[in-house]
């Protein structure tokens, strides 16, 4: 482990004591909810989504302004900004984290998702509570299916033909793939509808298709084919950046749960597969809160700004336990993924070489 990385607790992350008798969560849960954490933080998420509409208003106003000019080309950076920030508050409602009721996040989520992103909220929060059941779990957590990257050495054994080689270059091609992650969270989101029930797929699909017409019908208005063209490319491929560097620190490197292997309580199976950044302001703001990814994931319905509230709680207790409380810089975060990926793929670099 990097040097710049802070481990409390037990330094071998292999050498963990076994739970001692009882519910290591359930003290830790008393202390978050006797400080009020659990509750709802509705002012906050108010000026948080008012904020971001302003934002993208004043966007799309600017490319409506500006017209056909390369010089409309510099508002795609900032689109994609807001774009992420606009991902984070229906990640947000997918956990039930702003509004009281299921029903009143559901909105939200789908206006920030489907209407606002062209991205389904549906699929998206199916796949995400999977993930958060089963962090890094290889049968259970979709997020580490063998599909473009692999994360273990035995998913790489079955690699042949062009995925051999993006498994041996994985780690190189990582942030690159990323600039195709816009697309590919839209096309995802298409595809689902099959699975869907009738009416959540006219819901869900009517929201998709008005998005895709009012961001065309936008750039075309706007600007030349050709200028539109290039417009969008940039957007999404900032924007599929901008979601990779949020999400890709979080677990990659971390422990990987033995499936055939002792079963971890909710307390390890959370905190043991996280990762946390450190950073100011600027870096929850940048990355959505996500910073605080095992504050997260032990309280996934925690309201965004009561994060970083629960960090001593949570640092402590693990402390008190002995497990590992992993926390790093963002550089050095990004750098223990790589690191991960690039291992992964080393057998098959070495075959390569021979």
């Amino acid at each position: 482990m990097s040097q710049t990385t802070a481990v409390i607790g037990v330094h071998d992350r292999g050498d963990t004591v076994a739970a001692p008798p009882g519910s290591e969560f359930a003290p830790l849960l008393r202390t978050v909810k006797g400080r009020g954490l659990l509750e709802r933080r509705y002012a906050w998420y108010a000026r948080c989504i008012a904020a971001n509409a302003l934002a993208l208003g004043g966007i799309v106003t600017g490319i409506v302004l500006i017209g056909d000019s390369w010089l409309t080309l510099f508002l795609a950076p900032l689109l994609a900004v807001f774009g992420a920030r606009t991902a984070f508050i229906g990640h947000d409602a997918g956990h039930s984290q702003i509004a009281g009721g299921k029903a009143g996040n559901r909105v939200i989520g789908l206006i920030h998702g489907n209407l606002l992103l062209g991205m389904s909220f549906s699929w998206w929060n199916d796949k995400h509570n999977r993930h958060h059941a089963n962090p890094n779990h290889i049968d259970k957590d979709p997020d580490v299916v063998a599909d473009i990257l692999v994360f273990t050495g035995e998913q790489a054994k079955y690699r042949s033909g062009f995925r051999r080689w993006l498994t041996r270059n994985q780690a190189w091609l990582f942030f690159p793939l990323t600039l195709l992650e816009g697309i590919a969270l839209k096309v995802h989101g298409f595809q689902d509808l099959r699975r869907q029930s009738r009416r959540e797929r006219i819901v869900e699909g009517t929201l998709l298709v008005s998005h895709v017409v009012a961001y065309a019908t936008l750039l075309l208005i706007s600007m030349s084919p050709g200028k539109a063209l290039a417009f969008a490319a940039l957007h999404q491929a900032l924007l599929g950046l901008h979601l990779g560097l949020a999400f890709a620190p979080n677990h990659k490197g971390m422990e990987m749960p033995d499936p055939n292997g002792e079963r971890w309580g909710h307390f390890r199976r959370q905190v043991l597969t996280s990762r946390n950044i450190r950073g100011s302001i600027l870096t929850d703001w940048f990355l959505g809160g996500l910073n605080y990814q095992i504050e997260h994931h032990l309280f996934p319905g925690m309201p965004r700004p009561n994060l970083r509230l629960a960090q001593p709680l949570v640092r402590a207790h693990c402390q008190d336990v002995g497990i590992p409380y992993v926390e790093t810089g963002l550089v050095d975060s990004y750098r223990q993924a790589l690191r991960h990926l690039h291992q992964v793929g080393e057998p098959l670099r070495m075959e390569w070489t021979e």
